[in-house]
């Protein structure tokens, strides 16, 4: 199960500005039905001062999605337009006290519905990108440019913070290749100097040990001794809750490792493989999966 915030729960049980809005003279349509998640986003503004009078909204998905909806109106009503579209999406989970990395790609939904309705009351043609960039996850539909866009506006390091603000990744698996070869892409830009979001810590980090200059290749050797430290650095954290880990064997970027006792088939495994990741890409430098021994190629 995952952890809701008390704000999360109030404004999907009491969601605000849920329905039809008679007097709208603005509205953004986003994602789909047979994708899972499509929203309606209705404003009411002032044509003069450009004021969002009024929002409301009309969702198909899960309790996140109505939540982040629902605080997306309250936080835009009383704004100019140039004002909302500031908006990130972000905003939306901090208003909600944070959502589970899992459900992100609600915000982001809600961020798009936002842009999407502004351009339609300007009479500007809005396009969510999905037909200018190579389609990279057939099974969501999403595309190069809005991985890309994404990545940039989140600092998103790892595939599974992809797939949790995007949804790209989270069906077959077949684009995680392709996934990964475009957060190579953004993170080349970050070091090359391109104009970008703040570091967070976690690029720091990863710039410490991956320089823009050329630096030395891992041995397979030297890149297992280096994964084992990682292990050996979040092995007590595991233990103190009566689980374990050990590394199962290392092909190219991916590394899959057992995961024992309690952590074993628990329900945050996907979490914890996921922190295991992070601080494989800041100690090594690269970009790099960690998954479960469970998911090693079966030799012929």
């Amino acid at each position: 199960m995952w952890e809701y915030s008390d704000k999360v729960r109030e404004h999907f049980f009491n969601p605000r500005n849920s329905g039809p809005l008679e007097e709208s003279n603005a509205t953004g349509d986003v994602g789909s039905i047979q994708c899972g998640d499509a929203l309606r986003l209705m404003l009411k503004v002032n044509p003069e001062t450009e004021i969002i009078e009024d929002a409301h909204f009309q969702t198909f998905g899960c309790g996140s999605a109505i939540a982040s909806s629902s605080a997306l109106t309250e936080i835009i009503k009383g704004m100019t337009l140039d004002e909302a579209l500031k908006v990130s999406n972000q905003d939306i989970a901090d208003f909600l006290d944070g959502l589970p990395p899992e459900k992100m790609h609600c915000s982001v939904m809600g961020r798009e519905a936002l842009q999407a309705a502004v351009a339609n009351y300007r009479g500007e043609e809005w396009s969510d990108d999905h037909e200018e960039g190579a389609l990279v996850c057939k099974c969501f539909a999403i595309d190069a440019v809005m991985i890309e866009d994404t990545i940039r506006a989140n600092n998103l390091k790892t595939v599974q913070d992809v797939t949790h603000y995007t949804k790209a990744g989270g069906g077959c698996a077949a684009c995680h290749e392709g996934i990964e070869e475009i957060l190579a892409k953004v993170m080349g830009e970050t070091a090359s100097g391109a104009e970008v979001s703040p570091p967070t810590e976690a690029e720091v980090a990863l710039a410490r040990v991956a320089p823009a200059a050329p630096v030395k290749k891992l041995t397979l050797v030297q890149k297992i001794r280096k994964i084992e430290e990682v292990l050996e650095e979040v092995r007590p954290m595991l233990q103190r809750d009566h689980g374990d880990v050990e590394l199962a064997d290392v092909q190219g970027k991916m590394i899959y490792v057992h995961l024992k006792g309690a952590c074993s088939g628990c329900m945050m495994e996907a979490a914890t493989l996921g922190g295991i990741q992070q601080k494989m890409v800041e100690t090594l430098g690269e970009l790099v999966q960690v998954l479960p021994a469970s998911h090693m190629p079966v030799e012929a």
